[in-house]
């Protein structure tokens, strides 16, 4: 089913007849648009203050505050921040009393002679950098408004056939962005024009003192542009090869799928350490968030550097393209994801080929990348007993699972297993078509189209089998049941088997590992020893990730969350460690390391005699180099020109 996004109000026929079915009493006051006006002068001090205007006769009244966030896939809206909650109508504070059941849910009595309900509310904006767009999201400096945040809507209509006109106003000097219509703006106070609240939660704002615009292709229909927000002007100094491999990234793009569905796009770039780290989707724009000097250290460039391909590939996969089950019509009706495998892991695996088609990372970092994917998958234990496609149904308790046990327990891994996968219907199909067509073609016909204004088309698995079959005739469902319906005790390889290449160790750190380390603060010796250890805020001193059941760092008795203090008698330190474990290639000593757990204090002794190793792929010259065709430029204007 094909369902626009209203821009505009809807017909009067159609918002009778919908609100009618659903809610016959809200049908006369929702007529006229919900007035909201949000206030972010003091969103340095992290609080925001919303008024609205709800229309609605006389009678029960039930406002809801949203629940189940697009794209967070969970019900994460943060209901606990909200505060200062007064409703009143006739002149009068009129009382509310929330649901005892559903916490989201508030019910109130509008009183005769009423003609709605004005609310007021404030939203406390955290301070913990942790989570999603519930995350810290404001500083000194700047703040990301998302709208769904800062408002009720009333129970009884489809988000789509509610209209809001909105405004915001902002400190003195601040700057923003949005893919939101403007209607006008006095230079303190945005007003916006009436759209659907679907279309308002989809567009957050990103403001602050320090802010830059930068066109991406200027004098193209539709226009995109990065807007970006942060801490220090420093932080916003984009190189000319980066602005260059930005708007390739455009072009390479619009060169795989063929068609836009949108009326501009914005990248709403925050480059702050003192606000959450995530990328989030939405149809005209995507909410990027990374840390300040992103743009300035090789090593945290590096480990970002597929965040925005990835969130830019939503726009056609997971926004205009979107599985059933998670095209919910309100924001309270719960989110089916068993398609994450689709919605995310296609995206991972066309956000990393965007990556080095467009010149933000090269060819050499895109392999490195696969190893590290596939090495990490590999080991994973948990896979004996969880199939993908559990770990997509679960999404909505995973996504805040702890890293410790993460190898038995598994994650959210449709995103890294799904590029994998998707990396191996690729090559069947230049396999099959002895290279004529490739997963482009089946990107082109599923989420391509013509060009427009943002729409939603669902589909279900089996729309998703057919559209290969169209492009390449296959089992399509037999191949995506092996691998994600399925216990798969081991990674899908057959991609990197199949593209020319396999998977191998090497003594030698990949660039990618060591930049991936330096800005995360994390050692990674899952190929060896089978653990991950975070560096901790001591000098001398290590805590324990997690670790590989059956491997030597768990078989010698090391946990999650127990803190290394030395090496072989001597004081922890990352190159000491590194020595040692170099050291123990062909000889019978193995490791010792001091282990403190909870204040108790034991020597695991570990016996491994392997050296240093990480995942590289290795070149197989028997077989042609498909993985370079895939990230090879298809765009008027490839990398490097």
């Amino acid at each position: 089913m094909t369902k626009p996004y209203r821009a505009v109000l809807p017909s009067v026929v159609s918002l009778l007849a919908a609100l009618f079915l659903q809610n016959a009493p809200l049908a006369a006051s929702t007529m006229a648009p919900i007035i909201l006006a949000v206030d972010a002068s003091e969103a340095p001090r992290k609080i925001f203050h919303a008024r609205l205007s709800v229309p609605a006769p006389p009678g029960p009244l039930t406002l809801l505050y949203p629940k189940w966030i697009p794209g967070e896939h969970g019900p994460s809206g943060p209901i606990v921040d909200l505060a200062s909650l007064t409703l009143r109508a006739g002149g009068h504070t009129i009382p509310w009393r929330r649901d005892t059941v559903d916490m989201f849910t508030f019910h109130c009595e509008v009183p005769p002679g009423a003609t709605g309900v004005d609310v007021t509310l404030d939203y406390l904006s955290p301070a913990a950098a942790d989570g999603f767009s519930a995350g810290a999201s404001a500083t000194s400096q700047l703040a990301v408004i998302s709208w769904n945040q800062m408002l009720l809507y009333p129970a009884g209509a489809a988000s789509d056939d509610l209209i809001y006109t909105a405004s915001l106003k902002l400190p003195s000097g601040w700057k923003y962005g949005t893919a939101l219509p403007v209607d006008k703006d006095d230079g303190q106070t945005v007003q916006f024009k009436p759209v659907s609240l679907t279309t308002l939660v989809d567009s957050p704002v990103l403001s602050g003192a320090i802010f830059r615009k930068i066109p991406l292709s200027p004098g193209t229909r539709p226009p995109h542009e990065i807007d970006m927000a942060s801490d220090s002007w420093a932080a916003l100094e984009m190189t000319p090869d980066q602005l260059a491999a930005h708007s390739r990234l455009v072009d390479e793009a619009l060169a795989l799928f063929g068609a836009t569905h949108d009326r501009e796009y914005h990248f709403l770039y925050t480059l702050s350490d003192h606000t959450a780290h995530f990328g989030l989707e939405h149809h005209e724009s995507s909410d990027d968030r990374v840390p300040e000097r992103t743009l300035i250290d090789e090593d945290t460039r590096r480990l970002h550097a597929s965040l925005l391909p990835h969130e830019f590939v939503h726009s056609w996969n997971g926004k205009y393209r979107r599985p059933a089950d998670l095209a919910t019509p309100d924001y309270q009706k719960p989110m089916q994801s068993e398609l994450l495998w689709v919605y995310e892991g296609l995206t991972d695996y066309l956000g990393y080929v965007l990556m080095a088609r467009s010149g933000l990372e090269t060819p050499e970092i895109f392999r490195q990348v696969m190893a590290h994917i596939a090495s990490e998958l590999a080991h994973r234990p948990g896979r004996e007993w969880r199939p993908l496609v559990d770990t997509a149904t679960a999404a909505q308790i995973l996504y805040e699972a702890p890293r410790g046990w993460a190898s038995l327990r598994r994650g959210t891994d449709f995103y890294r297993e799904g590029v994998l996968i998707w990396l191996e219907a690729d090559t069947i199909i230049r396999q099959q078509s002895k290279g004529q067509r490739s997963l482009d073609d089946f990107c082109r016909r599923f989420h391509g189209g013509a060009s427009g204004p943002p729409l939603v088309k669902t589909y279900t698995a089996e729309d998703v089998y057919a559209a290969l079959n169209e492009v390449s005739p296959y089992d399509w469902r037999g191949f995506f049941k092996s691998r994600v319906y399925d216990i798969a005790p081991r990674p899908p390889l057959g991609g990197i088997e199949a593209s020319g290449w396999r998977l191998a160790t090497s003594d030698k750190r990949p660039d990618y590992l060591k930049s991936l380390e330096a800005a995360d603060k994390t050692i990674d010796l899952i190929d060896s020893i089978g653990c991950i250890l975070k560096l901790g805020d001591e000098k001398g001193e290590a805590i324990v990730v997690d670790v590989v059941p059956g491997m030597a760092a768990a078989q010698a008795g090391v946990g999650p969350g127990m803190k290394l203090i030395a090496v072989n008698g001597r004081r922890f330190s990352a190159a000491g460690l590194r020595d040692a474990l170099r050291a123990t290639k062909g000889k019978g000593d193995g490791l010792e390391l001091l282990i403190e757990n909870a204040e108790y204090f034991r020597t695991c002794r570990l016996d491994y005699h392997e050296g240093e190793k990480y995942a590289v792929l290795e070149r197989d010259a028997a077989k042609p180099d498909l993985l370079g065709a895939i990230i090879k430029p298809r765009s008027a204007k490839p990398a490097g020109h």
